[in-house]
């Protein structure tokens, strides 16, 4: 038996060089690069190996922990978790920063591979730089925080252990099924010790992704629910769009007349455009979208985890004669709220049910209700793209502080409405370009007001609602797809909590948008206090004031001035002309580009015939909060479904 004489560190980057994807007969390398900071416990082991002349790994230098990884993340989401850029870190403080990322993955189902370097697996020098010491047990380390939010999680302290760990980290990262970041933690000592490694270990392995299609069983059940129901409704989900179930949802639907909707990680799966397409559903819905579900007497989920934002926890579907249907790749989301499942693949399944419905000459009895509804959001869409400040002015959404929307516009003379702005930008881009968004108001006005015909044009994390992720992930987007134009709308609240990979960005020369939309504030949380009666509580950025209270003066932010630091074209908007200006003569540079754009507080779409379940206080010595909770969170609670 051949074997090489190499350490575990080498032995990883060998590996990963010869692991391959194939998908519908195209095969494609499923690791090229490798994201790093290099410190304490990483730059000597497998640094060594990555500076090996035989090396063919991209390294990528990354600035943030945390960031790097959201930069993977978006970068295997994008490749329909297809690629992938692991991540490796120190050991210590820098693997803590990779655990919010980890479980990011893990909620939304995308590949993550991670390598944080440990502590001495002899433990002969302990305790060694950043360990942290459990007295109660020696095992315990900084990367065993890791487990909780990983698909699988390894520690090598033998050499030997490399093969099957990383075997077994392939399995979870091809599978469909059950995918999510996985970690493996490297020993200091072992990274750096050899071993003989057999050469089969190095063999060309291809990981095929199939379209496995539901039992014939199940698919009988899922169809025999569907004949009955005059008034369905489909969900398109996440696992459609890495299904590529876009155009197979779109023709059953046209055949038997039923109109979809879509979940933030589903939205872009199919086009906007489709006549029967009714945007967001849910929480975060259209008006449209939610005004069928109601009516709905059969719900078709396809690669949806039914979380509470698609559901209205539990509350959207309120048709007492209502039944759920799931097409799921993973039998547990498949069994969500007692649904009716055909676990397989999104497309092949669907195409299953779709001749043995065709065969049965189903027909929905839908006449106008779809083109009805879809009309009277068409009027919304209008009034919102329309909606100016201006005399007698109102927010859409109340506000405690009745000086914050003269203040804001007498501060940063900003005149943009937040509808207004997301309209303009959509009407003034590409149509082929890619839009990335996650926590805070901009996804909840995104899902329901933004449109696209590019198939994986719309590029959401709200599984995690993870702050942070937009200046990171529109890297990744634009690592996945450099023919398009990446930009991200992202909140001045985000956006402050991370921006670090705008440096690699522009060290990789990856052109990338960001637009952060400066209204001083959480804008969403602030929107949640105050329709649940509750104060200003630290929402809005503003100063302490000689009261010992945060509110003060609103805090100004020169965001143009802190994306001119890393070297981006920027722009600063206060109007709508401004805006058209800014991204026309945005789209003419090959530079990154930052657009400050000043919005209006209080302007964000609100809720459309939907419900949220938040734990508001039963009992509090402020009226506003006891009627909140009877007239809303009670009432809501009482006619949602129980599981």
């Amino acid at each position: 038996m051949k074997t090489y004489r190499l350490t575990v560190a080498q032995a990883l980057v060998k590996f990963l060089e010869q692991q391959y994807i194939e998908f519908d007969g195209v095969q494609n390398r499923f690791v090229e690069s490798i994201f790093t900071i290099f410190g304490h416990g990483i730059a000597v082991g497998l640094g060594e190996a990555l500076d090996s002349s035989e090396n063919t790994l991209n390294v990528m230098q990354g600035r943030n922990e945390q960031g790097m990884c959201h930069v993977a993340i978006g970068f295997a989401k994008q490749s329909n978790r297809r690629r992938i850029i692991p991540c490796a870190s120190s050991i210590g403080p820098g693997a803590a920063n990779m655990v919010t990322a980890a479980a990011t993955a893990t909620v939304n189902n995308i590949p993550l591979l991670l390598f944080p370097a440990d502590t001495y697996a002899s433990r002969q020098p302990d305790p060694v730089l950043q360990q942290l010491e459990q007295s109660h047990d020696l095992t315990i380390t900084t990367n065993d925080a890791f487990k909780p939010v990983c698909k699988y999680w390894d520690r090598i302290i033998r050499p030997e252990q490399l093969m099957t760990a990383m075997l077994n980290a392939m399995r979870v990262l091809t599978d469909p099924e059950d995918t999510g970041a996985v970690c493996i933690a490297l020993p200091q000592d072992c990274e750096g010790e050899a071993y003989d490694y057999p050469d089969y270990f190095f063999k060309k392995r291809v990981h095929r992704i199939t379209r496995p299609v539901a039992v014939p069983e199940e698919l009988e059940d899922v169809c025999n629910v569907i004949k009955q129901a005059k008034y369905p409704l489909v969900i398109v989900g996440g696992g459609a769009r890495y299904s590529e179930a876009g155009e197979a949802i779109e023709q059953f639907c046209e055949q038997f007349h039923i109109p979809f909707a879509e979940t933030q990680a589903g939205k872009s799966a199919c086009k906007s455009s489709h006549a029967y397409c009714v945007g967001g559903i849910g929480t975060t819905g259209t008006l449209a979208a939610n005004k069928l579900a109601k009516k709905a007497d059969c719900i078709i989920a396809i690669g949806s985890r039914l979380s509470d934002f698609t559901t209205s926890s539990k509350w959207q579907y309120q048709n007492p004669d209502v039944k759920l249907v799931t097409i799921n790749i993973s039998r547990y989301h498949a069994a969500k709220m007692d649904a009716v499942q055909a676990v397989g693949d999104a497309r092949v399944t669907l195409t299953a049910v779709k001749d043995m419905l065709e065969k049965a000459n189903y027909c929905s009895s839908y006449k106008d209700e779809v083109k009805e509804v879809k009309e009277e959001w068409a009027k919304e869409l209008h009034r919102l793209a329309n909606y100016s400040y201006g005399p007698d002015f109102q927010p859409i959404i109340q506000q405690r502080d009745s000086r914050t929307i003269d203040e804001f516009v007498e501060l940063t003379g900003g005149l943009l409405t937040q509808t207004q702005a997301i309209l303009t930008v959509r009407e003034c881009i590409d149509d082929n370009a890619i839009l990335v968004t996650a926590g805070g108001s901009l996804p909840s006005c995104l899902q329901r007001i933004w449109t696209t015909d590019k198939r994986g044009g719309y590029h959401a994390e709200y599984g995690y609602s993870c702050m942070g992720y937009e200046c990171e992930a529109v890297l990744g987007v634009k690592l996945a797809e450099p023919d398009c134009e990446a930009y991200t709308l992202v909140g001045d609240g985000s956006f402050q909590m991370m921006h670090s990979e705008m440096a690699t960005a522009m060290q990789e020369k990856k052109k990338v948008n960001i637009l952060v939309f400066d209204n001083c504030g959480f804008g969403c949380i602030n929107n949640l206090e105050m329709t649940h009666g509750i104060g200003s509580m630290a929402t809005e950025f503003r100063y302490r004031d000689d009261k010992n209270t945060l509110l003060g003066d609103l805090i100004p932010v020169d965001y143009a001035k802190i994306g001119e630091g890393y070297g981006f074209t920027t722009y600063t908007v206060r109007t709508n002309e401004e805006l058209k200006k800014a991204l026309e003569d945005a789209k003419q540079q090959d530079n990154c580009v930052l657009i400050d754009v000043k919005v209006i507080p209080k302007t964000m779409t609100d809720g459309y015939e939907s419900w949220w379940n938040v734990g508001l206080a039963e009992v509090s010595e402020k009226a506003s909060v006891q009627e909140c909770w009877e007239s809303d969170v009670l009432a809501g609670r009482q006619n949602a479904r129980k599981y």
